[in-house]
């Protein structure tokens, strides 16, 4: 079968591609038609909702690689970052470069979002698989103290997984996109386990900060984009006189306020 893949020169060259996309329009810009200048115009209008939703779509890819029979995590990563490349560019060009307004938020985070995933992708994962790859001469046994802990928290799992997942194995177990819909309560804590666990071996301070950090700072910054993005269709769809700010509402709106 064939597998898609996406190397790191594909994926340098689409968002190479991307960000001089958006640099050309950029340059033509001053010589668009007046309706392509104009933040919120029917045209640009449609150009934010198509983007909003390839890239809600390219979020998906975090909730699709945790379900099962739902397709190969590799299809998705490059989907994901096909979908983004879209997005992004769709909503460069709805924002018109317009960077004095609270929606200019958004912009930063999906360019601070772009930032970390080519990050991880071409040299994240190189440290990553150094360090799966390391050799250890031996390991220093923990303290009876910790020890104690660990075994009492490693219980705590396996009660747990017992109602969880009663055929799951304790040191495989990662909760999926069924557990997660089933038993969320569960699986949350489940999980508070797992980072307690983490926090008392010191998982992220055995490797370097970017490497300990990135993920988590990249799902923070794809929460803030869609918290950000639904506030913003709220805003400019129910309270077009507040976005406007006494001057002309000329998108698309339901109500005034």
């Amino acid at each position: 079968m064939h597998r898609p893949d996406l190397d790191n020169r594909r994926l340098t060259l689409l968002v190479g591609a991307t960000v001089a996309a958006i640099a050309l329009y950029f340059v033509v810009l001053p010589r668009m038609p007046e309706a392509w200048r104009t933040p919120g115009s029917p045209e640009l209008y449609l150009m934010g909702v198509t983007g909003a939703v390839l890239l809600l779509t390219a979020a998906s890819f975090s909730i699709a690689k945790r379900g099962r029979g739902l397709g190969s995590p590799v299809a998705w990563f490059a989907a994901h970052v096909n979908l983004a490349c879209l997005g992004s560019l769709c909503i460069a060009i709805h924002s018109v470069g317009y960077m004095r307004r609270p929606p200019a938020l958004l912009i930063l985070a999906l360019l601070g979002l772009a930032a970390l995933g080519v990050w991880a992708r071409i040299w994240g994962a190189k440290r990553m698989a150094a360090t799966l790859g390391t050799k250890r001469p031996g390991f220093a046994a923990p303290d009876p103290a910790l020890r104690a802990r660990l075994q009492a928290l490693i219980e705590q799992k396996r009660d747990l997984l017992t109602r969880l997942d009663p055929s799951a194995e304790e040191a495989l177990f990662s909760p999926n996109l069924s557990h997660w819909l089933g038993h969320p309560l569960l699986a949350l804590a489940y999980l508070r386990l797992v980072r307690e666990e983490e926090a008392l071996i010191g998982v992220r301070e055995s490797v370097g900060r970017a490497q300990a950090w990135w993920r988590a700072a990249h799902l923070a910054l794809a929460g803030l984009f869609v918290i950000g993005l639904v506030i913003h269709v709220v805003t400019v769809t129910f309270f077009a006189g507040y976005v406007a700010d006494g001057g002309e509402i000329y998108w698309w709106h339901l109500t005034k306020w």
